[in-house]
C-alpha cells in the first residue's frame, strides 16, 4: 500500500527516535497524524514540527502508555470520533534491555515484555476490529533485526522482538482476507535515544548498547525514509538498512557464516567476562 495525502495515521512512541522521524515524514506527505507517547504534556520535539501542513495534513498529540488498555481504548474512541476511521496504525513504542542471562531479572523481563511485545499486541487488538470493519488499512509494527537474528547477551530484547515478528506474520495472514495489510520493520542499530531507556542488571549492557547505537552511521530519519519507501512497495518484512539485510540473508542462506559471526561475538563476550573475574563479581543492580 502507499501512504497518501490526508491518510489518517496513529504513531506510538512518537516523541523521539524513529517515531518522531516517521511523524515528520508523514507530515511531509500531508497525512493527518495522531502522535502518541507517555508524556503528559505536548512534547517539544513534536511542537517543533508544527500543527498543520499546506496540503491539509495535521498533527495531534495524545498521551498513550502502551501498557494501558484504558489509554488504547481512549485513543480508539478519539479516532472514531474525530476521523471516523483510520488508515495506518504504527506500533513503534519500544525500550531497550540486555545483558548476560544470569544477570537479567524478572522485573526486566516483565518491563520489556509489557512495552515491546504486549504494547504492540494491545495496539493490534484495539484497532483490528475497526480495520476489519473498514476492509482496508495497514498495521506497521516496529521490531528489530534482533527479532530475526539473535546475538548473545541480548536474550530479553531478542525474545520480545522475535515475538513482534511472529505476531506480525500471523496477522498478515489473518487480516489479508479483510483487505488489511501488515508490515514489520526490522532495522539494525541506528542513532537514537534508545540507549537512554535501557534497564539492565548487567553493568556492561548500557555501555555496549550506547556504543552500538551512537556508533551507527544511520540516523532515525534515514531509516524512516526507507521504511516508507518499502511500505509504499507493499513489503511485509521491511529491512531498512544494509546490515539488517546481510544478517538476515546470512542466517537463511549461509548458516555457516552466521554461526561463525555469532560465535565470534559470544567468545569475545566470554573473554571480557572472564577478564573481570566472571559474572559473580558483577553487580546486579537494576539501572533506572
Amino acid at each position: 500500500m502507499t501512504v497518501r495525502s490526508r491518510d489518517r495515521v496513529l504513531v506510538t512512541g512518537a516523541a523521539s527516535g524513529l517515531g518522531l522521524a516517521l511523524v515528520a515524514r508523514l507530515l511531509e506527505r500531508d497525512c493527518r497524524v495522531l502522535a502518541t507517547d507517555v508524556h503528559a504534556e505536548y512534547p517539544d520535539s513534536l511542537s517543533a514540527l508544527g500543527a498543520t501542513t499546506p496540503g491539509g495534513g495535521s498533527l495531534t498529540y495524545r498521551r498513550l502508555d502502551v501498557r494501558s488498555d484504558e489509554d488504547w481504548e481512549a485513543a480508539r474512541a478519539w479516532v472514531e470520533d474525530a476521523w471516523k476511521g483510520i488508515d495506518v496504525v504504527v506500533n513503534n513504542a519500544g525500550v531497550a534491555s540486555g545483558g548476560r542471562i544470569e544477570l537479567t531479572t524478572s522485573e526486566e523481563w516483565e518491563w520489556i515484555t509489557e512495552i515491546n511485545l504486549l504494547g504492540v499486541a494491545r495496539g493490534c487488538r484495539t484497532f483490528v476490529p475497526l480495520l476489519k470493519q473498514q476492509r482496508s488499512g495497514t498495521i506497521v509494527n516496529t521490531a528489530s533485526a534482533a527479532g530475526l537474528v539473535h546475538p548473545p547477551r541480548m536474550s530479553e530484547y531478542n525474545a520480545v522482538k522475535a515475538g513482534v515478528v511472529a505476531l506480525s506474520e500471523t496477522l498478515r495472514w489473518e487480516l489479508e482476507p479483510y483487505g488489511v495489510a501488515v508490515s514489520v520493520v526490522c532495522p539494525s542499530f541506528f542513532r537514537t535515544n534508545l540507549a537512554d531507556s535501557i534497564r539492565s542488571a548487567d553493568p556492561d549492557a548500557r555501555a555496549s548498547a550506547r556504543e552500538l547505537i551512537d556508533g551507527s552511521k544511520r540516523s532515525a530519519d534515514t531509516v524512516a525514509v526507507e521504511v516508507l519507501r518499502q511500505l509504499d512497495a507493499g513489503k511485509h518484512l521491511i529491512l531498512p538498512d544494509r546490515e539488517a539485510r546481510i544478517a538476515y540473508v546470512a542466517k537463511r542462506f549461509v548458516p555457516s557464516l552466521y554461526r561463525a559471526a555469532m560465535l565470534r561475538a559470544a567468545r569475545k563476550a566470554a573473554v571480557e567476562d572472564e577478564a573481570r573475574g566472571g559474572p559473580r563479581t558483577a553487580g546486579a543492580q537494576v539501572v533506572r
